[in-house]
């Protein structure tokens, strides 16, 4: 049987594009605005409608029951407002991680002029790598962590080479197990790809903030920066792979990618 011209055509795209910086959480953002915000929202008008109809009726001479629908209101009214407000809260931190993670993606573009090779939001099992580099220098997951700032006094992230302290608090999770991970997972995924097993250095950005180590950062396994000093860090690393091997890792890494 012949097929007509509307079921021949197909896309002219073989391969998925590769991600953009912060797409997971836009993706995220867009699941809590479709789904979450605009439910409790409607939530929140319903009870208030169905009150203002009785008190229409009450007006109107038409047998109303307005107190009933009003402490049916109240209650319903009250807690879909406040899981409408605890929605917007995460909605502001997402926004602001989104927007961290491409403030990094930008610094990060300027390395490709040098011959690095840059991906970004690498999804894994119910997490993902925030942006991965690889060079003749090596290859580096970043892990970007963007905290709101008082607008008065010293603003600094502590470093002991172990643990991280914002303005003299531990993190909430712990970004250093997280980073080393997301380094293993990495190299795991490039090992599997390519029979090759490639050093992966785990890096923490905090854009906007000041970077206070107590110990040497190189020596501590792993980098924790502002994202303005990434990359004369990576500059300053000795060569540690060959061109061809950095062709291979990015080919493969770019493969695993797009079939995700």
């Amino acid at each position: 049987m012949k097929l007509n011209a509307r079921q021949q055509r197909i896309s002219p795209l073989k391969d998925k594009p590769l991600r953009n910086p912060g797409q997971s959480l836009d993706e995220e953002l867009q699941r809590i605005w479709d789904e979450d915000v605009n439910t409790w929202l409607l939530m929140c008008l319903l009870p208030l409608l169905f009150t203002g109809y009785e008190w229409w009726r009450a007006f109107s001479n038409t047998p109303p029951r307005p107190l009933l629908t009003l402490l049916v209101a109240i209650p319903v009214s009250g807690y879909a407002f406040f899981r409408l407000y605890r929605l917007l809260l995460k909605v502001k931190r997402l926004k602001m991680a989104r927007d961290g993670e491409k403030a990094v993606g930008q610094y990060l573009s300027d390395l490709r002029e040098q011959g690095y090779r840059v991906f970004h939001d690498i999804a894994g099992q119910g997490f993902n790598v925030d942006h991965v580099v690889i060079c003749d220098r090596g290859i580096f997951t970043i892990e970007t962590k963007t905290y709101s700032k008082s607008t008065s006094g010293r603003s600094v992230i502590h470093f002991d080479g172990e643990t991280i302290k914002v303005n003299g608090r531990l993190m909430e999770r712990n970004a250093v197990e997280q980073a080393k991970a997301q380094a293993c997972w990495i190299k795991q995924v490039l090992k599997e790809s390519t029979g090759r097993s490639f050093s992966v250095k785990p890096v923490v950005v905090f854009p906007g903030w000041f970077i206070e180590s107590t110990r040497g950062k190189r020596a501590a396994g792993l980098w924790v920066l502002n994202p303005k000093a990434l990359p004369s860090f990576i500059g300053n690393e000795p060569q540690r792979i060959d061109p061809e091997d950095v062709k291979l890792a990015a080919y493969h890494l770019s493969r695993y990618i797009r079939m995700a």
